[in-house]
């Protein structure tokens, strides 16, 4: 068995809305043999228990759908919340693509790996340690999945809509698009300051600035030397803290000093961190006050790590006992934190008397530390609804003061049912970036929704961090429409991201090239910040070898769909083959967007039964049983009507000219007027009023410069040349057509072939051409896509054998050769079509040469 061509689908794809490892599995006939027998499954269980089912529901099954089920089983079984699996069989003998859903890619990656293991240590009747493999998992998975605090923001988010996006393996994470996006970097929002954050790290200076907002804080100062430390403890009275001035997650935190030696210890524990800070210690216990925006919305007891003596056994192994909890890790993926043994867990036992060899009596409470962070082995108590409200307003006043959205208040007080000042307590520090999990999963009492308060404080109620997307995919017309739509848009005064196999655009400027209709492309537009709406060219490439850049859209435009459109790749070998994968984006419409569909495609109309939102169908002919059935239901349709386009929906309708679209030149360009019914709907989808899209009409020019290649009309010396990408059979019947309704003495074609079409698609090209053109001129293109030299060529020849009408064919290397052979022949009146290959090379060169006349 061979794994092979693994991919990460990390959008909505062709099998499934989740994110999923997809990969091409080849079984030797000697290998499906094998699993046929009937004790393969028992050899697979005995080594893998909690497989689960390995048989398809219909038809027999075969070591790939095996593959599939472990490598679920395994991700299940090290936590993965993972349902989706799915084992297809190619066109190919032997061949299967197997799809299994992750939950993080580097998960899913590995658990693919393990299963391939698997599979062959049951073949080979071999040993496979399933235990060590699902350990390795759960470790990969706990190194690579967001921490419980930006996890729970970002479920938070999910719950609502919103959608989300690492930005880094970390914890920086993108919620929204464009200029509505927010982020985030653990629980720090992208609101707070630089200046904000070092104040809070600034553990002198914070307290400087909490004093004089009138909250109670402990008094000390910064020192140099143990020495120093001694002086100030002599001054502000024993017992003291010793802590790093610029620290965080209790590092370097000592508590509770009453002597000179344990000053020493704590002194060089701290200064590891920086400047080392001494202050008086406030007696009482440690509290954390959660404060988002200006409000309190959590508040839990800190105590520090601890054991509780049973007369049997010794401090060490009551730690080994408590660390065996399976909420205690090392880091902040678990709940808790493991208790280690360190310098200050030593000393602090010293203090009571004990070792770590000493066992402590029944019920005896030994303290290994005495700041009780969550990070050094504390617990916390939830205690939010006992907290006093002049307690939850001095937490509240520190957070603003120091200017922090999100603020992690330590206080030292008796208790929270009373004012600090009634009790001598104070805030201790403030912290920029507060870890959240003590407040989701305390020890003791009930979590706190933490994650939806900031989600809260960033996205108002109503608001979701979305802007309009529009997804375009189809065989032909891609491109202009996608162009068309992101005109209308920003004439409506948007600023419009796009994508299309040209390149990215931002407000009309190109900040990215080459053929960027992929999902990568989608995401650099929904991350920038300058950007109101979204429209995105959506190729079958990108789809397949990663999904969608986006989650959903709120209109997705399918135009048509051809034979010609790259069939027999990557197993995509019929028509209905490629409407299954273009209808991705109908079907990840949103509920209240719009799935806008071609009538007059049968294959494509059929798709509306699969859009979550509504449907707008377009067609040139109004009476159409599609559009008249849909019409008759009270749905949005958009045709042509006595030489206009008409919006309609129940009994309301309104034209727009067709006069008046330039792109169309009059409606006389059948194509052309096909991408603008469909550009139209989409506009009217998104809610643009129809004196919007009227103008924006009126303003696009079909030239080199607004939609290259499609269809570009120029003037050579009183003969018309016309330049266009269309590179399929039922893009050249479109051309034909439109070339038909212009007028020419004599009419000329030059045209190469993409290598990666089949050959009869290559054949079809000709055919339909060569009746239509009086003089073709062959050139082959720069790249031959794995194609041998000429043999594009000849199948270009092949089908102009089969055109019935006499001319004169010439081959030529060179697509710019070609070119000027084409021109240098034109005479006043004639027409020349050029197909280009490298577009914005040929255009330039187009226009360079109409410029020198």
């Amino acid at each position: 068995m061979q794994v092979s061509r693994i991919r990460a689908l990390r959008g909505p794809n062709l099998w499934t809305r989740n994110t999923a490892i997809e990969a091409i599995v080849q079984c030797s006939e000697k290998a499906l043999t094998l699993s046929q027998r009937d004790d393969f499954e028992d050899r697979v269980r005995q080594r893998f228990p909690a497989i689960g089912a390995l048989r398809p529901a219909t038809g027999a099954a075969s070591l790939a759908h095996v593959l599939e089920a472990a490598a679920l089983a395994l991700q299940k079984e090290a936590g993965c919340p993972v349902t989706f699996s799915r084992t297809s069989a190619t066109v190919d003998e032997g061949v299967y693509q197997v799809v299994v859903e992750y939950s993080e890619e580097a998960v899913g990656r590995m658990a693919l790996e393990e299963a391939h293991l698997l599979v062959s240590a049951a073949l080979a009747g071999t040993d496979f340690d399933v235990d060590a493999a699902i350990r390795r998992l759960r470790e990969k998975d706990e190194d690579v999945r967001l921490g419980p605090s930006t996890g729970s923001i970002v479920n938070a988010a999910l719950a609502r809509g919103i959608p989300y996006r690492r930005l880094t393996e970390g914890s920086l994470v993108q919620f929204g698009w464009g200029a509505k996006q927010r982020r985030i970097w653990a629980a720090e929002v992208d609101s707070t300051s630089a200046v904000s954050e070092a104040i809070a790290q600034d553990k002198d200076l914070t307290k400087k600035l909490l004093r004089a907002a009138g909250v109670p804080v402990p008094i000390g100062r910064p020192v140099d030397s143990a020495d120093d430390a001694w002086a100030v403890a002599q001054e502000v009275g024993l017992p003291v803290v010793v802590k790093p001035q610029d620290g965080n997650q209790g590092k370097g935190v000592t508590v509770n000093i009453t002597h000179r030696d344990h000053l020493d210890i704590a002194y060089r524990a701290a200064e590891e961190y920086g400047t080392v800070m001494v202050e008086k210690y406030l007696p009482g216990c440690d509290y954390r006050m959660l404060v988002v925006g200006d409000q309190l919305v959590a508040a839990a007891r800190r105590d520090p790590p601890h054991v509780i003596g049973d007369g049997e056994h010794t401090v060490r192994e009551l730690v080994e006992r408590v660390n065996a909890d399976p909420r205690r890790g090392e880091g902040h993926a678990t709940s808790l934190t493991k208790i280690r043994f360190d310098e200050i867990a030593i000393a602090r036992l010293a203090e009571q008397g004990l070792t770590e060899q000493s066992v402590p009596a029944v019920g005896q409470r030994v303290i290994l530390r005495n700041n009780a962070n969550l990070s050094t082995g504390g617990t916390a108590t939830d205690v939010t609804d006992d907290v006093h409200p002049e307690v939850a307003e001095r937490a509240v006043a520190a957070a603003r003061m120091i200017g922090l959205d999100i603020c992690g208040v330590d206080v030292v007080c008796e208790g929270v049912l009373e004012p600090l000042e009634a009790q001598h307590g104070g805030v201790v520090e403030v912290n920029a970036a507060p870890g959240l999990r003590m407040h989701l999963s305390p020890s003791y009492g009930k979590g706190r929704p933490v994650g939806e308060a900031i989600i809260n404080h960033l996205f108002p109620p109503g608001e979701d961090g979305r802007i309009p997307v529009v997804a375009v995919t189809g065989t032909n017309g891609k491109t202009t429409t996608a162009r068309l739509i992101a005109h209308l848009l920003a004439s409506d005064g948007l600023r419009v991201g796009m994508t299309n196999t040209d390149g990215v655009y931002v407000e009309g400027r190109q900040i990215d090239s080459g053929d960027c209709s992929g999902p990568k492309s989608a995401r650099s537009v929904l991350a920038h910040p300058d950007v109101d709406a979204a429209v995105f060219e959506t190729a079958r490439g990108g789809v397949l070898r990663e999904g969608l850049g986006f989650d959903r859209c709120q209109v997705a435009v399918v135009t048509n769909i051809g034979a010609g459109d790259h069939l027999g790749l990557n197993y995509i070998t019929t028509v209905e083959d490629l409407a299954v994968l273009k209808r991705v984006i109908v079907q990840n419409v949103a509920p209240n967007g719009y799935a806008v569909l071609n009538a007059a495609d049968p294959i494509v109309a059929k798709m509306a039964a699969t859009s979550p939102g509504k449907v707008i169908f377009f067609a040139a002919d109004r009476h159409h049983p599609v559009m008249a059935t849909h019409r008759a239901q009270g749905g949005r349709t958009v045709y042509v009507d006595d030489g206009a386009v008409v919006v309609a929906e129940g009994s309301w309708r309104e034209a727009i000219a067709l006069r008046d679209v330039p792109l169309t030149r009059a409606g006389t360009i059948g194509f052309q007027v096909e991408n603008v019914l469909a550009s139209v709907a989409a506009a009217w989808g998104l809610g643009l009023d129809l004196a919007a899209i009227r103008s924006g009409l009126a303003s696009f020019v079909n030239d080199a410069h607004n939609a290259p290649g499609r269809f570009n009309v120029m003037d050579f010396r009183g003969a018309t040349i016309i330049a266009d990408y269309g590179h399929n059979p039922d893009a050249m019947r479109a051309l034909v057509q439109a070339v038909d309704a212009m007028p020419a003495k004599r009419r000329s074609v030059v045209i190469s072939g993409a290598g990666d079409r089949r050959d009869e698609d290559i054949r079809e090209q000709t055919v339909i051409l060569g009746d239509a053109f009086d003089d073709v001129i062959l050139y082959q293109d720069a790249a031959q896509r794995g194609r041998a030299d000429g043999e594009v060529m000849a199948l270009l020849r092949e089908g102009l054998g089969q055109a019935r009408r006499t001319r004169h064919v010439e081959e030529i290397r060179g697509e710019f050769i070609a070119i000027d052979t084409a021109l240098d022949r034109l005479q006043p009146g004639d027409l020349c079509l050029v197909l280009v290959d490298q577009v914005e090379e040929a255009l330039a060169h187009l226009d360079q040469r109409i410029k020198a006349g």
